[in-house]
């Protein structure tokens, strides 16, 4: 039964995310762009590696820090935290997890280091839901720690920390996605794909790096927004276009990762 669910799992989340986010990518698309663009293999592969292996080493890792950082808080200001209503703890955690969001994305941008491996990310050229998945492992232990280790180290109830962070990754999956909604005056509140598209436009330093709403970007002098879509998505630097190679690239150092990045560009959909 455990190897049933194991395999089931990202079968039914695949088919969940196409149904939800299918329907809104061709209703309101933001490019015109077929469901097996190219690169669909490689983030399918992304996708799957997420749930059939990095997701549990992932939350192990940060299972395994939390019990000796938690300690650092003392108990008396984590119970008073766990004790507010639900609804204050998810305003709390939502102007926590996005100032730390804000400002641990922009540093990825601005440090060498973060950004080998957060570059595997922007490595994608074609933008929709599955393509949010395009992530390294060490990267995704970063950001994850941001949004979650904070707040389980103030004390926040588990429950409310656990639903707040289901609702993070199908938004995050929604502001990749191949859409454009008319949100109006609303797009200074409210996260949204057209402002997200920006920042994974080629150049490194384009802004737009809240999450759930613009308002780091506004505060902090970085949002973007042209009106139209950028006329390409990835970087700048050579980059491997397939998995494993992508995986190994921020691993490796500069005089080996040259032949990585000399394969030919695929004419098949999936762009392996």
């Amino acid at each position: 039964m455990n190897a049933l669910y194991f395999f089931a799992a990202p079968l039914v989340s695949f088919v969940f995310l196409a149904v939800v986010f299918s329907p809104l990518e061709r209703c309101f698309p933001a490019k015109a762009q077929k469901f097996f663009r190219p690169g669909w293999l490689t983030d399918l592969c992304y996708f799957l590696g997420q749930y059939l292996i990095w997701g549990s080493v992932v939350f192990g890792a940060l299972a395994w820090c939390a019990p000796y950082l938690v300690q650092i808080v003392p108990m008396n200001f984590r119970l008073a935290i766990a004790a507010q209503p639900w609804w204050l703890q998810v305003i709390e955690m939502l102007l926590l997890s996005d100032f730390l969001i804000y400002w641990g994305h922009r540093i990825q941008h601005r440090v060498p280091f973060l950004w080998r491996f957060h570059a595997v990310h922007h490595s994608a050229e074609h933008l929709d839901w599955l393509a949010a998945h395009r992530e390294h492992p060490l990267d995704t232990i970063y950001t994850v720690g941001l949004i979650n280790l904070p707040a389980f180290l103030l004390g926040f109830d588990l429950g409310t920390l656990a639903g707040f962070t289901a609702f993070r990754g199908i938004w995050a999956i929604y502001i990749h996605s191949n859409v454009k909604l008319p949100l109006g005056p609303l797009r200074a509140l409210i996260g949204a794909p057209e402002l997200h598209h920006w920042h994974h436009a080629k150049d490194r330093f384009a802004g737009n790096y809240a999450n759930l709403s613009p308002l780091m970007d506004l505060l902090f002098g970085t949002y973007k927004h042209p009106g139209h879509e950028p006329n390409e998505f990835g970087i700048r630097e050579p980059f491997p276009k397939n998995y494993p190679a992508q995986l190994l690239h921020p691993l490796l150092p500069k005089r080996f990762k040259r032949n990585l990045t000399k394969e030919p560009l695929s004419q098949n959909p999936s762009g392996n």
